[in-house]
Order: C-alpha cells, then structure tokens, then sequence
C-alpha cells in the first residue's frame, strides 16, 4: 500500500529525538506496544492467513493482473524518487527503496532504519549527499500522502453519482481515470496558485476545530500546506508535472492492485466503495504498532471490504492475496535488490 511509509513508498526521514530518558527507553516502550498490538489483531491475522486454502482456486489472469499493478505501482514510486534525487538512474534508486522497505520491517527503528539503510545504499551509488536525499525523500512522501488521501474526496462525485451500482471493472477503469485526471488537473492548481491550498487548509482547519474539543484553536493549517507545497515544489523544480503524475500513478495502480485481487477471488465489489476500504487501509498502515500496520492492515480490510458488499470469505481470500502482492514479496525482493546492489557496487563504506 502506497502511503506506508515504510511500504511507503518513500523511507521518512528519522525524527529527531529529545535529550532525557525517553529516548532511552522508546526501544523498549516500542517493543512491547508492538507485542500487545500483534496480540490483539492476532486473531484477524490468523483468519487471514488461515484463507490460503482459497488462493488454490485463484481466477489466475487477475491474480497476475494484481501483480502487474502492484509492479506498476513501484515503478511510479521509483519514478517520484528519482525525480526528486535528480537522477536518471533507476537501478540504485529502486534498490535502496525496497532495501529500505525490508529493512524499516525486518529491523528495529521503523522509518528512521529504513532511511539510513536507504540513504547508505545511495551516497554508495554516489547518487547524493545525505541532506539531499533525506529532503527528496521527504517531499517525495509528502506528495505521495496527499495523493493518496485525496482519493477518497476526488471520487466524492462518481460515488454519489452512482458508481458504486455497476460492479464491473470498466467500471472501475473507468472511476480511475476521471480520478487520475482529476488528481492532475487539482494538482495543477495546487502548485501554481496559493488560493487552492489555503481553501483547502481553512477547511481542514474548521472541520479540526468543529470536530474535536480542545483548549486552542488550530489557526495555522493554511500556512503549514502552503509550506509543504512550497517544499515540494522547490525540491521537484521544472518536473513537478511528471512528479505529480508517478504520484498519482503510485496510489492508483496500488488501488487497482485490490481491485484485481478481490475478482481473482470471485468478488464482484462495488469499485468506490472498495476506494474507500482502500484509502481506509492506507491509513492504517500509518499505525507505528506494528510493521507496516501488519494485523491492522489485514483487519481493517477485512473489515471495510465486508462493509462494502464482498462476502467474507472472499474478503479474507483478496486481503490475504492483494498483501501478498503489495507487502511481502516486496519485503523478500528487498533482500534481492540489496544482494544485487552489493554485486554492482561493493560491500565497502559509502563516501563521507
């Protein structure tokens, strides 16, 4: 899933820690959170796990279209990053990306391991300098949330519109390209007039202040996106058009992805409603429990595509078949890039 920042598309930069004894003992406080978190989802990852009797009766061409779109979707992804590092090289920049996706889930330390194993990996391939590339990164995951989370609002009219009553994948096609243009005809707006993101910030702010009790007011919502658009923009120079459309690529190839899983399976879903489940899983997968949302992930899918009309059987059979392809072959692929990466480049130091 795309706006996993550890699947996530782009590695985060690692946050900066405070002096005291919360430093200390964050490890440790992560470490058992995780362990009671995994406990509490254990039963919906088993259930999960437990569907892999159904994948034997897979409807194959989709099961392999699923897989092609996830594989399109990191390409997209690639494609941002390398826009933003200001390379044309692809092998290095893919390498580190799913390097820094296996290692942000395999090792302790989350986004802040998967940033420092991915950075190595390019001041090695002499790709940047580590300012660079935690900034490239940075505006690079910044534009794939938004993407990402936009979905949802920008296919607003064709739920409402009706949709969500025809349930093939034409359809479905079809809902993704108006989505697609419109994500790129916003995102044209967006980085050229300030008067888009500062609407869309006074929004936010008033549904934040309307929505939860606090003690003061947030008041600074427009200045902090115009501020995120400004970084991007900066970081992405004349290309932001092509930014723009890897990004939007990203999420919706990643969407498609599910799509295709649940018809393998033998789903027939309502495609905007399953848009909602989707973006309802990216935001899971933001969760710092667990790896990847892993448990989470599986049980709000299982969940929303149940809502959405997919009997549960099959609910369990696509989340097991779509996680698959969107988490753990990635996760084993990192393995192979960083074996392949040391093949090309060494196993030294990389340049200070």
């Amino acid at each position: 899933m795309t706006a996993d920042p550890g699947k996530s598309a782009a590695p985060q930069p690692p946050a900066g820690g405070k002096g005291g004894w919360w430093p200390k003992v964050r490890p440790a406080a992560y470490l058992v959170l995780g362990g009671v978190s995994l406990y509490l989802v254990l039963p919906s990852l088993l259930s999960v796990f437990g569907s892999w009797r159904s994948l034997e009766h897979l409807d194959w061409p989709f099961a392999i279209l699923a897989f092609a779109c996830e594989i399109t979707s990191y390409v997209c992804l690639w494609e941002v990053d390398r826009i933003a590092l200001g390379t044309r090289a692809w092998f290095p920049v893919a390498a580190a990306q799913l390097t820094g996706f296996s290692a942000g889930h395999a090792l302790p330390g989350g986004g802040a391991t998967s940033t420092a194993a991915a950075t190595a990996m390019l001041r090695k391939a002499r790709i940047a300098e580590t300012q660079d590339i935690v900034t490239a990164y940075g505006a690079a995951a910044i534009l794939q949330m938004a993407t990402t989370f936009s979905l949802p609002v920008l296919a607003l009219p064709a739920i409402l519109g009706g949709a969500a009553v025809n349930h093939s994948l034409a359809t479905a096609a079809y809902l993704g390209v108006a989505v697609l243009v419109t994500i790129l005809a916003v995102g044209t707006a967006v980085f050229v007039s300030d008067k888009p993101v500062e609407r869309a910030g006074r929004a936010v702010q008033w549904l934040l202040n309307a929505t939860v009790r606090r003690r003061k007011h947030v008041t600074d919502v427009p200045q902090k996106l115009l501020a995120d658009r400004d970084f991007v923009r900066t970081t992405v120079g004349k290309r932001w058009k092509a930014t723009l459309l890897a990004a939007a690529g990203n999420s919706l190839f990643d969407y498609f992805a599910l799509l295709a899983a649940l018809h393998a399976v033998g789903a027939d879903p309502h495609p905007s409603l399953v848009l909602l489940a989707y973006v309802a899983g990216e935001l899971l997968t933001l969760l710092p429990f667990t790896p990847g949302g892993l448990g989470f992930v599986e049980a709000g899918l299982v969940t929303t595509l149940t809502l959405a009309g997919v009997p549960g059987g099959d609910a369990l059979a696509a989340t097991l078949l779509y996680r698959i392809v969107s988490y753990w072959l990635p996760l084993l692929a990192g393995g192979v890039a960083y074996l392949l990466f040391r093949q090309r480049y060494g196993s030294g130091n990389a340049r200070s």
